[in-house]
Formats: C-alpha cells, sequence, structure tokens
C-alpha cells in the first residue's frame, strides 16, 4: 500500500516533545505512526493520547515514533500538552492539510466537510520510514471510537521489522 510521498512532505507547529516544527523527512527512527485525531473536543482522541503516552517506551523499543497531528490552532494544542505532557510530538494543523492529504474519512457529506466536531473521524497511518518511505497501514475510522488497538500496531510494526 504505497502511498504518494509528497503526503510525507509537511512541516507542522510541534507544541510538545520534539524540535518546534515537525516534518516526518527529518525523523530518525525506522517507522512513524501518525494519529490523525478528529478535533480538540475529542474525548475519544484525548483517551487515545494518554494510552499512547502510557506505552510509548513500547513504541520507542521498536524505533517507532508516534506523531498526534490536531487539526486545531497551536493554542488549543497545547492546552492537550499542558494537559497530558506528551512525550512524543503534538502537531497543530490547523488547516487539517495533513488530514486532507491523507484522505482522513468524515461523515455527513458536506456538512462533515465543514465542521471537524461533526464529520472529521480518526486515522492511523503507519509508515516505514527505512528506505524509501512508504504508507504500510492505514486505519480509517467509520466513528469516532473506531481506532485500532495499540497491541495490533506494535505487532505490525514488529512484523515490519521482523
Amino acid at each position: 500500500m504505497s502511498a504518494n510521498t509528497n503526503s510525507l512532505d509537511f512541516e507542522l507547529p510541534n507544541v510538545a516533545a520534539g524540535p518546534e516544527t515537525l516534518s516526518p523527512a527529518t525523523l530518525d527512527a525506522d517507522f512513524l505512526l501518525l494519529l490523525l485525531q478528529r478535533d480538540y473536543y475529542c474525548k475519544v482522541c484525548r483517551r487515545q493520547v494518554q494510552s499512547v503516552k502510557r506505552r510509548y517506551d513500547e513504541f520507542e523499543a521498536r524505533d517507532a515514533e508516534v506523531v498526534s497531528v490536531l487539526p486545531d490552532p497551536p493554542e488549543r494544542a497545547e492546552k492537550w500538552q499542558r494537559s497530558y505532557d506528551l512525550p512524543f510530538p503534538l502537531l497543530a494543523d490547523p488547516g487539517a492539510e495533513v488530514g486532507d492529504e491523507f484522505d482522513q474519512p468524515t461523515r455527513f457529506g458536506a456538512l462533515g466537510k465543514l465542521h471537524d466536531m461533526v464529520g472529521r473521524m480518526p486515522e492511523a497511518v503507519l509508515v516505514d520510514l527505512r528506505d524509501d518511505p512508504e504508507v504500510v497501514y492505514t486505519h480509517r475510522g467509520s466513528n469516532p471510537a473506531d481506532r485500532p488497538k495499540l497491541d495490533d500496531l506494535l505487532r505490525r510494526i514488529d512484523r515490519l521489522a521482523a
């Protein structure tokens, strides 16, 4: 499942661990897990980043960087960071450009595209950064709670690394 390498050619403000702005091209890791969030108010999104925080050492042990992308301005993303103290990058993407580039799912047609809280669904994208970066797995949520289990993501990374 190859993606256009342009999909990974972005740079966004980072309000958490790492540099002030982050681009996948600058990551020093074998794997990248992009978590495309719904919006600042999404409770399931908030629980997801907290779950990843609790198990972040398991991703680090696999040389996998987790990057959460919030389709909101940096000020809102900073509030998440103050609340959760995430040990991985949290990018602010107020124009939802990364979600659009990865065809992040929406529901409710044009109305959903106009309002993230109603329409934008979560997406997880696993990228193999070794050699030529390649999207190797995508989970497009069909509802706000439809997200891959962390154990499943870790197993996918293990299979790729083997």
